[in-house]
Order: C-alpha cells, then structure tokens, then sequence
C-alpha cells in the first residue's frame, strides 16, 4: 500500500466534513484529524491510542519530554496521561490530517495471550520486568499503514463496522506486539509486571486526584519500594506522582470554569487546593495566564 493511498482517503474524508477537525467518525474510539493552520499548544489527557500523522507535522509533551512526529510516523500511549499538543505543520493546500485509534485494551491483552499460546517457548515481550515506556513515536508504514487504510475504507460502509473492525482492532495489536517496541505496548496489560500495577496506581489517581497523596502510599499500592515505583512512573510517564496528579487537577479546574461557570476560588477548592494563590500560580504556570484572563480568552476564541 502506497501512502498516497492513505493520504487520499483521508483528503476525501474530511472534505466531505464541515469545519476544522477533529471529527468523530461511526467507529467507537476512533477520530480523524484536520487542521489548515499552525495551533496554539492544546492542554488534554491522552487515552491509551495509536496517533497516526499522514499529513504535516505535530509535537506532544508529557512531562519534560517533547515528542515530534510527521506524515509516516505514529504516536504510541499506552497510558492514560495529561500532555500538551500542538500541530507544528499545516496550510491550506497541505493540511494537517492524521487518524486517532484508540486500543481496545481487552483485545490487545487477548492477542498477547494468544501470541504465548502459539508461541510458549519464547518470552512474551515485556515480561522480563524492565522499565516500560509508556508513549513513544515510531514509523508508519506496511501491515500498520495498510490496517489504517481498511478502516478509512471502512468509515463509508457504517453497517459493516460492528463486523469488521474488531479484527482490524485485533490486528492493529498484533503488529505492535510483534513489532520492535513490543515490549513496551505489551507491559501494560501483562498483570503481573511492573508497567501494569503502575497503570492501576494511575487510574486510582484518576479517580482521587483531589486527594491529597503520599508517594509511600501509592508504592504500596503497586508492591514497591517508594523509589522503585517513583523510578517506574517517571519512566513509564515522563513525569512524577506529583506532577501528574497536579496537571489533572488544573485541567480539570480548567472544565470546571468554563462548562460549569464556577468562579476560580470555588474550581480551586474543589479540585484539591487549599490555597487559591497557589492554584494561581500555578495554573499561570501551566497554562500561561491567570485562570480569570484564561476563561475569557477561551470563550471568546469559542465564541
């Protein structure tokens, strides 16, 4: 498969949309991006997804870590994080597209199960215990590309989805799990590493990120030494325990004030802080104005 093949289908596709991207499309999990224009940095969490660029070019930072990606080459999370985005490359005759499939987790675990069935005698990757990394960026092409293509293919026959894309998803796994950094896709689903009891100590944070937190309580959790697991997060993450869980709180301070109307004091509150001037300063921080002088400048971008 050429990639012009791609780069037609998704040309052809959101053509047919109306707007900027990014679009939601008939298959669960799956979006389409478009943009005619270099963006300003764009703060959200990722979900566990492969981040295809068939167009231009774009840059994410989780943590201190930047990560740059272009046509040909896909981002890999594999772990439910906060980053910063920005599309880097993009005009009006050469937008920027690219294609964001979320992984089904519960058939990737099922094809790496698979994988040890058919294949006993050797080590399922992963399962040695190192350090696991939970975003990484790497080229796009063969049986990846050519599964991309199926399912752009797919998007213009809704009522084949249900029947087809399972085994598009399933095989989408299957090259990642036999492909150069199979180690690190197949550490978070593999429940007996250290990649894996960290991501269950991500999603209690998830849920308890208004908490206050201590870092031995959270090694506990996923059966290791405090610094063993600060080790392993930082690795699997790009960032601290701390730092995840206070750019899940500004973010969500941040949907607070703008879906909610709630005034910057009370989103303060209400996602953990004890100090209002704090929270500003934070929030200032990360990102790059004052919470009231933010709010408005989203809305009036919106509006």
């Amino acid at each position: 498969m050429s990639d012009d093949a791609l780069l037609e289908a998704v040309t052809r596709y959101t053509d047919a949309q109306s707007g900027d991207g990014p679009y939601l499309t008939p298959v669960k999990g799956v979006m389409i991006l478009r943009s005619n224009r270099e963006k300003q940095p764009s703060h959200l969490i990722f979900k566990p997804a492969l981040c295809i660029v068939v167009q231009g070019a774009k840059w994410t930072v989780f943590g201190n870590e930047r990560f740059y990606y272009r046509a040909g080459q896909a981002l890999v999370v594999s772990v439910e994080m906060p980053a910063v985005g920005r599309v880097v490359e993009a005009s009006r005759t050469e937008p920027f597209l690219g294609i964001v499939i979320e992984f089904d987790l519960a058939v990737m675990r099922d094809v790496l199960e698979s994988l040890a069935a058919t294949d006993g005698a050797r080590q399922l990757p992963g399962a040695n215990g190192e350090s696991a990394h939970g975003v990484f960026v790497t080229d796009f092409d063969g049986p990846l590309a050519d599964c991309a293509l199926r399912l752009m293919r797919l998007l213009g026959t809704p009522q084949a989805i249900p029947m087809l894309y399972p085994s598009i998803m399933r095989e989408i796994c299957y090259w990642l799990l036999t492909g150069p950094r199979a180690a690190d896709v197949a550490a978070i689903v593999l429940g007996n590493s250290h990649a894996h009891r960290v991501v269950s100590v991500i999603h209690s944070l998830r849920n308890r990120f208004a908490e206050a937190v201590r870092i031995e309580e959270l090694a506990l959790q996923a059966q290791m030494s405090p610094s063993a697991f600060h080790r392993q997060f930082k690795t699997l993450t790009s960032m601290t325990p701390l730092q995840y869980q206070k750019q899940l709180r500004l973010l969500e301070a941040r949907r607070l004030m703008l879906t909610d109307a709630a005034n910057a004091e009370t989103a303060a509150f209400q996602v953990g802080y004890e100090s209002a001037s704090q929270f500003s300063r934070e929030y200032a921080r990360m990102f790059g104005a004052p919470p009231r002088r933010d709010v408005v400048t989203l809305r009036t971008a919106a509006g």
